[in-house]
């Protein structure tokens, strides 16, 4: 029996949430990158270690 007349064989529709949100993220990403963001981030997680055991 061919695939296409097969009873049990949908085609699932196109889902198109992904495609606007993954672009999205990758830009607010690249903006965060440009900007010095994970630098930032972590010079905090490093006070804040360093805070927890008595150093700084």
């Amino acid at each position: 029996m061919n695939q296409t007349t097969h009873p049990h064989h949908k085609k699932r529709p196109l889902r198109k949430p992904p495609f606007v949100v993954i672009p999205a993220f990758l830009l607010l990403w690249l903006i965060g990158v440009a900007t010095g963001e994970p630098a930032r981030i972590l010079e905090q997680a490093v006070q804040v270690c360093l805070s927890c055991i008595g150093i700084g």
